[in-house]
């Protein structure tokens, strides 16, 4: 049950491919490279309720994705590189660069056979309590506590309240309510303690959710060994970082990096922010992770680089690979910088 905003973004990407107006803004907009975000690749499942699917893609299109940015004859270059290209002022060629953010499992098995196949280099930007096992993926427990329920018993705002699942509509209707209220809290210690109580309710332990989901500690480590992969940090618990106080927020940045460091071995010059939308991170953010040293940060603003990113390092947009807009005509609106120009207004950068 796809929402008005996606049905609107289909049709505004629609509508700029089929009359070509992203060819002719492609000089204007398309900028001088691109990070794209992934999230899970997996194959696709079935069910009527997906209210996540908006993260995942199958392996196929990934597959398509990468091969259409070797017809479009751009460079798939790493973070490092991309970094340098900024920095020296080096825009000959565009460039692009693919994240995946998390840690999932099936990066492993189903993105890296791919990634392998076209030799391409990828970023995974790694939350340290999910490699450790003892993570809450809250938005996974969520669709899973509605998927399994016919009814729901949620307390919001103090009240306790019961919701009708019984019905693929239903579901829908229970995940909007709820998803809603918990990204309108202020505290993220509210928004954890809800879902805890809803899994909690329906026997859904968070901590095997999150160590059957993401990889541990030796996968990642293997990964390393076998791939052209830069490890990120993610922070520790994906937390909500402008929803915290200054001091957590550092320390959830700080004890990631340095967990990463002790279990891998090496430590992470990139950082994603979890979330990554103007809700979740700011200036606050962008100054702390230069201070504590990244050469980039990432977030989920969306928008291609220009040279004038150079300046905003620790603010750098992503444009993401949505599960539920699994086209190639999408992707190829998307690389020509015309929607992003659009949504942003037609400002170059963002990082206020």
């Amino acid at each position: 049950m796809p929402s008005i905003n996606a049905t609107a973004i289909r049709a505004g990407l629609e509508t700029l491919y089929f009359t070509g107006a992203h060819r002719l803004a492609r000089p204007f907009f398309a900028g001088v490279g691109v990070i794209l975000t992934f999230h899970r690749v997996r194959p696709p499942r079935n069910d009527a309720f997906q209210p996540n699917r908006i993260l995942e893609i199958t392996p196929r299109f990934l597959d398509a994705v990468i091969s259409r940015l070797r017809d479009a004859d751009v460079d798939i270059v790493t973070i490092d590189e991309a970094h340098r290209r900024l920095v020296e002022g080096r825009h000959a060629r565009r460039f692009v660069v693919l994240t995946f953010d998390d840690g999932y499992r099936d990066n492993l098995a189903f993105a890296w056979p791919v990634l392998r196949r076209h030799g391409v280099p990828f970023v995974v930007y790694v939350a340290s309590a999910f490699a450790d096992g003892r993570g809450e993926l809250w938005w996974v427990a969520l669709e899973e506590a509605i998927a399994h329920a016919d009814r729901l018993t949620a307390v919001l705002d103090d009240e306790e309240r019961v919701f009708d699942c019984a019905s693929a509509e239903a579901k829908w209707r229970t995940w909007d309510t709820i998803y809603r209220w918990l990204r309108q809290r202020r505290d993220e210690a509210d928004l954890r303690r809800a879902v805890r109580q809803i899994a909690a309710a329906q026997g859904i332990d968070m901590h095997a959710q999150c160590r059957d989901a993401c990889m541990d500690w030796s996968e990642l480590a293997n990964l390393i060994r076998s791939a052209p992969v830069t490890v990120g940090a993610h922070t520790v618990e994906h937390v909500v970082l402008a929803k915290v106080g200054a001091l957590d927020a550092r320390a959830e940045i700080a004890n990631s990096v340095a967990r990463i460091e002790a279990r891998l071995g090496v430590r992470p010059r990139h950082l994603a922010y979890p979330v990554g939308d103007p809700a979740s991170a700011g200036r606050r953010e962008f100054k702390l992770a230069a201070e504590l040293g990244f050469k980039t940060a990432v977030t989920t603003r969306p928008g291609v680089l220009f040279a004038e990113h150079a300046r905003h390092l620790t603010a750098l947009p992503r444009i993401s690979v949505n599960g539920a807009f699994q086209r190639l005509r999408y992707v190829d609106v998307l690389l020509s910088g015309a929607a992003t120009a659009l949504a942003n207004g037609f400002r170059r950068v963002d990082a206020a």
